[in-house]
């Protein structure tokens, strides 16, 4: 837990995005480009007064484990979206950020030009919100590698008014 405010950034994060690695670049529409410029998405994330920080590790076969972290990342966006759902029951005003592609859907529509189909509940990720997530992991205590053949993904809920 955590002030929303020291929350560390740095919007070159936002970059590696565009190199798509993940394969989601301009195919979610929470991923960029299509999630607005990385300014204006920090200074939303500002605008909230508290964060609670969270992770989650998983076990892999090996470090080339590539289905271990795609079921592990699966996972921890189900848990995520399961946050977002439960805190909204308690606070309107709430956030929550991810890791990697939204996860509401299965399937994201973006690529077939429709628009998404719950954008009240679509999950912005900490990358493309240009969280620096190493520096929030030092800054909460939490490790950011836990050791060979596991995988670790982190989320944030906001709350908390507006500053």
């Amino acid at each position: 837990y955590l002030p929303a405010g020291e929350i560390p950034f740095d919007a070159s994060f936002r970059d590696a995005c565009a190199q798509n690695a993940c394969g989601y670049y301009n195919r979610c529409w929470t991923c960029p480009p299509n999630c607005g410029d990385v300014d204006e998405l920090i200074a939303r994330v500002r605008s909230f007064l508290h964060a609670v920080v969270y992770q989650t590790v998983w076990p892999l076969e090996d470090s080339f484990d590539i289905d271990g972290m795609h079921d592990a990342a699966t996972a921890h966006n189900r848990l995520t979206v399961r946050v977002q759902d439960e805190w909204r029951g308690q606070e309107a005003r709430s956030m929550v950020l991810g890791a990697g592609a939204c996860g509401v859907c299965a399937v994201c529509t973006k690529p077939t030009g429709e628009p998404c189909r719950f954008p009240e509940r679509a999950i912005l990720s900490l990358e493309a919100c240009g969280v620096d997530v190493s520096t929030l992991a030092a800054r909460c205590g939490l490790k950011y590698i836990n050791g060979a053949h596991t995988v670790t993904y982190f989320g944030i809920l906001l709350h908390g008014g507006t500053r």
